[in-house]
This record gives C-alpha cells, structure tokens and sequence, in this order.
C-alpha cells in the first residue's frame, strides 16, 4: 500500500459524529461532489469521541486478519472480533492495536451481524467462506470490506453482484491493494487506457506456481479449533494441519490457488488497464491445455485427499472478442506485461519498466486529475482511506465489487480450464460456459447442508 497522504488533521464542517457519518452512508451509490475531500487518516478522528466514531467488527483475524484489523483501528473502534480459531480470536481482543483487551471475541460471525451497534464489517476468513458472510452483512445493513479473492465459483460472483445491487446504500470493499499504487499500477493503467502503447496484443500475467506438498498426515483437531464451521461450505473431511488457516489456498475446495490468490490482484488490474472489467465483458475462450497439477485429475477432479492439489505450472491463453491474448502464467517475473503495437511495458510491485516509461511518454497526462479520475472521482490516499471516505461521502470505491467480479471471472475460468486441460468457451453475456457440459458442471458447488448461500437482489 502506499504511503497515506498527509491531509489537515481537522475536521471539515460536515457532520462526522456516528449518526451523520452513517446518514451521509446512505447515498452511496451517488457521488457527494459538494463535500470537501480530507485524507481519511488517524489524526482525523483523534478528537471525536467512542460514540461518534464507527463501530467495526472484524470476522476472520488470522495473520492478514491482523493486519487488516489494524489498519480498520485508525478510522474506527473495533468492539467485537471472531474467529474459529479462539487462539486468533483471543489474540485479536488482547491486540493492542485492536481490540485493546475491550472488543468481544466471538466464535461464530453470526453474532457480530446481529449486533445493531457495528456498522462495519472486516471479512478476512478463507476464501470459501467471503460470500456468504458478505451477503448476509449486507442483509444485516453492514459496510463491508472483503479480502480478495472475493469468491470461489462463478456463481458466487453473481450472487455477491445481486447483493450489491440490492444494498447500493452500503459501501462494499474489496482488498485489492495495488489499486492504490499511483506511480506503477496506477501509472501503468492511465498509460494503457491513454494508448501510450497503441492497440495492446498480448498482456502476460505472471503469478507463479502453487505450492506442492503431501501426502498430509490426518490429525487431532486442535482444542482451540471449531473444524466444522471452518469448513462451512465445503465437504466435511478429516482434519489435516496443511489444509487450514494459510494453507488453504493450495486445496481447490477452498480456494483456487495462485489462480484466484494472485491472479485477483494482477488479473484484476490487467483487466482495468483493458477498459474489460464491466458487466458482460470478459473472455470467449480459455485455453487450458498447458496446466500442470501435483496430483493426478479425473474430469476436474483430483483423484486424492491427502496433497495440495491447485496447479503449480501452468500457462493459460484468455482470448477476448478484441483480440487481446491474455497469457496466465506460472512461468517468468511475478507482474503484468502489456505488448502494444507501439510499445511494451512491465509492472509489478516493485518496478515499472520499458521504454514508454523510460522515455516518459505520459510526461504531463499523469496528473492528480488523472489519479482522481481512476479513483472515481475521489483524491488519490490509502486503501483502507478511500473504503471510509466512500461510506462518508458517498460513491463507489476504487476497489469495487463490480468490476473485481469480472476478474474473478477469468480467474475462475482459468482454474476450469486447467483442471479440465483443455479448452474451454465463455459467453460473457450470458455468463455461461458453452459447448462443454462438464466444464459448464463446475459453474456454481452445491454447499454443504446448513451452510448455503443466500439468495438476494
């Protein structure tokens, strides 16, 4: 994340006790352009009051969970924690920085909904859990602010858009934290969309392997550890250490690996550079033939229980109805290469690099307008800054679940793909994949009993 801007320490003249920060929520899905923009930093609140601030709970505070939890602490006051995992829960309440020994500590997030007196939510659980707990936060008249990857299915990326729809008075936040990096991912994006590189060809994202490991040992649940409800959704299967807490990305019943684990940050801003993340946009074939897994599949599946089984070497071919070749990749640099009829590009989060860069084509159209303009009409700030300012002053945020959908969706495709090695077709209209039943199968997962996902917009 980049470093907050530094902004007056004192309060504009608008209301922002709990009650006006709340009401001025309500009109979030319309920009607020008569209020005067502030940076959203800790001195900001440092004079309001506990019942003036907002009262966040924070559901999942695992190790991002931490840091997430902190970086909410800055704008309000954390009065309830949870997690399955009472060693992260009682942590979380004894942080400091969090809960400062005062916040409840809860095992079950259903009792952070409940509560009228939260008006934020941080979801920060694995990711087979986020759309449930999101749309259900929602339904309980919750902000909330997601970790990505948002989803685990296609489906879910409906579910959770209905939602929003549904609820547009609440502000819904997404982590994806390179959305915020102004002078590479940001830069990167205005060059594209200017056509400082000409009509783009080919853009590489490179997310490395997963991980490969196993066979697991089964083992003794630990006593702190609700196992059950961590697995939620999903089967119910024997307790293994690498199947939980940061693990679980490297288990497709989870997650989707470094499918879904990087390629929501990358995938998502190659997307944005395209002008290719609204609604009906997306892939029209995905091509999985060069996928690698560390166990052996069969039609989709794999054919153990006991080893990580997301791909860990893989090359998968996007191609979209412009063109565009979108190469998913294992192989090469961490980062977004664009190829342009005039030029290419590199980005990631440590360089921005190639001759448009280096010779500064852009020189004089990146200016803050320009920033502004990427983070829809709000001024450039930190991630977590610009998720309070949207439920203050109205607005869709820069990383809004809309577009991050459409990510998700290639993302999801490309795990199809791969776990089908071969290709595959996409109607991005329809959201439908075409001519291949049992790819099309794996759309949407049937939820374990008691865990299913609502149904709303």
């Amino acid at each position: 994340m980049t470093k907050k801007e530094t902004g007056p320490s004192k309060l504009p003249a608008q209301d922002q006790s709990r009650r006006g920060f709340l009401k001025t929520g309500a009109a979030a899905g319309v920009a607020a352009t008569s209020i005067p923009y502030f940076s959203w930093t800790k001195p900001a609140f440092a004079n309001l009051s506990k019942n003036d601030r907002p009262q966040i709970g924070c559901i999942g505070v695992g190790s991002m969970g931490t840091g997430d939890a902190r970086g909410h602490a800055n704008f309000g006051d954390i009065v309830a924690v949870c997690d399955v995992d009472e060693r992260h829960a009682n942590r979380a309440k004894n942080d400091d920085k969090i809960g400062k020994g005062k916040a409840d500590a809860y095992a079950d997030y259903r009792k952070v909904l409940e509560r009228d007196d939260i008006d934020v939510v941080s979801v920060v659980t694995p990711d087979h859990w986020h759309v449930k707990i999101c749309i259900e936060a929602l339904e309980a008249g919750k902000h909330v602010f997601c970790q990505k990857p948002l989803t685990l299915t296609l489906e879910e990326n409906q579910l959770i858009r209905n939602a929003c729809k549904k609820h547009k008075d609440k502000v819904f936040f997404v982590g994806t934290q390179q959305r915020a990096r102004r002078d590479l991912f940001l830069r990167a994006v205005n060059m594209v969309q200017k056509g400082f590189l000409g009509d783009i060809e080919k853009v590489t994202v490179g997310i490395n392997g997963g991980d490969v490991g196993g066979p697991f040992p089964v083992a003794d649940v630990p006593k702190e550890l609700d196992w059950e409800m961590w697995l939620g959704q999903a089967p119910l299967v024997d307790f293994r250490e690498k199947r939980c807490h940061y693990q679980f990305r490297w288990w497709y019943e989870y997650s989707g690996g470094k499918f879904t684990d990087w390629g929501a940050h990358h995938v998502d801003i190659a997307t944005w550079a395209l002008g290719m993340d609204g609604e009906g946009q997306g892939p029209v074939s995905i091509d999985g033939t060069d996928a690698k897994h560390p166990v052996d599949f069969k039609n989709g599946f794999p054919v153990v229980d006991d080893c990580y089984n997301t791909a860990n070497d893989f090359n998968v071919v996007c191609k979209f109805d412009n063109g565009v070749e979108m190469h998913v990749t294992s192989r090469g640099d961490n980062g977004i290469k664009f190829d342009g009829t005039k030029g290419r590009m590199f980005v990631n989060r440590g360089k921005i690099v190639g001759k448009p860069v280096e010779e500064n084509w852009d020189e004089g159209q990146f200016t803050d307008e320009d920033v502004q303009a990427l983070y829809k009409d709000k001024p450039h700030e930190g991630h977590k800054n610009n998720f309070y300012r949207c439920i203050s002053e109205g607005g869709l945020p820069v990383s809004d679940v809309f577009s991050h959908v459409q990510a998700m969706n290639t993302c999801h495709l490309a795990a199809i793909a791969a776990r089908m090695n071969r290709k595959i077709g996409w109607d991005p209209v329809k959201e439908i994949i075409v001519g291949d039943d049992q790819a099309a199968a794996m759309f949407a997962r049937k939820p374990r009993a008691g865990f299913e996902i609502p149904r709303v917009g």
